[in-house]
C-alpha cells in the first residue's frame, strides 16, 4: 500500500462505526488492515483516543497478535501454517524452503517488495497438512515441488 491509501483511510469514520461494539479494538484493527493491508503507526494515537485507550494498549494488541502487520506487506503474501498438524507433516521444511527461495526470513518481505512471508497458526486444513495460503487462496498437502511452483508463479507476476 502506498501513502495515498493511508490518506484515503477515514480512521475517524471507522472508529465511530466500531465504537458502539463491545471490545471494539480488535474489530476496528481488522477493518483497518482489511482496507490498507496493515495498521499504520500514524493511526495508533487516533485509535487510542477514539476508544479511550492508551497508545500502549493499542500498540500491545497490534504487536501481540501475529495477524496484524505494522508495515505494508509485499504485493503477495505467503503464509505457511505452523500449527502442530502441519508441523508434523513438513511445514518446518516448507518454511525453510520458502525463506531460502525468496531470500527473506519469516515476518519479512523480499527486497523487491514482491512477497511477504509469514507464519500462520492454523488454516483449518489439519486433515490436509501441510497447508499454506497465498494471498487469499489456501493450498493443501503442499509438497516442496508445489511450493516452488507457487513461488515461481509469484515471482513471474512481480
Amino acid at each position: 500500500m502506498n501513502r495515498s491509501d493511508i490518506q484515503n483511510l477515514d480512521i475517524h469514520q471507522l472508529i465511530d462505526a466500531h465504537k458502539p461494539i463491545q471490545g471494539a479494538l480488535l474489530p476496528l484493527l481488522h477493518a483497518i488492515q482489511d482496507q490498507v493491508g496493515y495498521i499504520p503507526s500514524e493511526v495508533v494515537g487516533d485509535i487510542a483516543k477514539g476508544l479511550n485507550l492508551s497508545r500502549a494498549e493499542v500498540h500491545g494488541v497490534i504487536t501481540y497478535y501475529h495477524f496484524f502487520r505494522s508495515e505494508a506487506p509485499g504485493k503477495h503474501v505467503v503464509q505457511v501454517c505452523r500449527a502442530e498438524a502441519c508441523q508434523a507433516c513438513g511445514a518446518e521444511e516448507l518454511m525453510a524452503l520458502a525463506e531460502k527461495t525468496l531470500g527473506c526470513a519469516s515476518h519479512s518481505t523480499t527486497a523487491n517488495g514482491a512477497v511477504t512471508l509469514e507464519p500462520v497458526y492454523c488454516l483449518g486444513m489439519c486433515a490436509s497438512s501441510p497447508a499454506i495460503q497465498v494471498n487469499d487462496t489456501v493450498h493443501a498437502r503442499v509438497t516442496p515441488n508445489k511450493l516452488n511452483q507457487l513461488l515461481r508463479q509469484l515471482e513471474a507476476t512481480a
